[in-house]
């Protein structure tokens, strides 16, 4: 039995008991981790094609390291013009052995903590509506007993009015780009505070939701970048960065 799945970005054609190379995941080493983006699964003769994903297919594996891939050299060159760059580049990699393939009825373990963060938004919508109808209720009633004071009253209730305050620019944080400052913001870590607040695990399984091409991110220093950024120590913050190699700390 075999499996076609994407892992971080990357799709693979994996089966049961093989060890494979994916890009670096959040998931601490020795411990399970699943994916359910799966979109072919073999049996013998039998073949299941996902459109695009099969659902209830699931692959269970296990994180044996994290490691660094071989060293690659980009050269650039621009003849005529005296432009040459030499960088070197080694990309971080995940060992993860194959423990199971379920072609489906599998159920994820993980997607409970969404139906957690979901609910406390219902909850706080509730009160609102219930103060916007008690507001309505008491103006109608102040408006039959007093129209003159409400009428001079009525300005001042439009002037307390503020500007929602602006997200911070989460991109700063070596190893954030544009799709995951979004997924963050989109969660509510919209501020460098909050960030630093979160645990890096809360920030990879954010972006993990989100997106299975932003499951490979590192976000183990993320909240300490987040701190010196908010506290507004560039500098410190620069020479952290330039100590970071694939979003780990050398």
């Amino acid at each position: 039995m075999y499996a076609i799945v994407e892992i971080a970005g990357q799709q693979f054609k994996v089966a049961k008991d093989q060890k494979v190379f994916v890009n670096r995941l959040s998931t601490e080493e020795g411990k399970k981790v699943e994916f359910d983006n799966v979109l072919l699964v073999g049996d013998g003769d039998k073949i299941t094609i996902g459109a695009p994903a099969i659902d209830g297919a699931l692959i269970g594996a296990k994180v044996l390291r994290h490691l660094k891939g071989d060293k690659v050299i980009v050269f650039k060159k621009k003849r005529r013009k005296g432009y040459r760059v030499k960088n070197g580049h080694r990309q971080s990699l995940s060992e993860i052995v194959i423990e199971s393939i379920a072609g489906s009825g599998a159920k994820k373990s993980t997607p409970a903590k969404a139906e957690k963060k979901a609910a406390p938004k219902k909850e706080e919508k509730a009160p609102v509506a219930k103060k916007a109808t008690e507001t309505k209720e008491k103006t109608t009633a102040t408006k039959a007993a007093a129209p003159k004071k409400e009428a001079k009253a009525a300005p001042k209730a439009k002037a307390p009015a503020k500007k929602a305050a602006k997200a911070d620019d989460l991109k700063k944080i070596e190893g954030a780009g544009p799709k995951a400052a979004e997924a963050m913001v989109a969660a509510g870590l919209d501020t460098f505070a909050k960030v630093a607040k979160a645990k890096p695990e809360a920030i990879a399984a954010i972006l993990t939701e989100a997106s299975s091409n932003l499951a490979h991110l590192v976000t183990d220093t993320w909240p300490k970048q987040a701190k010196l950024a908010a506290e507004g120590k560039w500098d410190e913050l620069k020479e952290l960065q330039d100590r970071l190699d694939g979003g780990i700390e050398k």
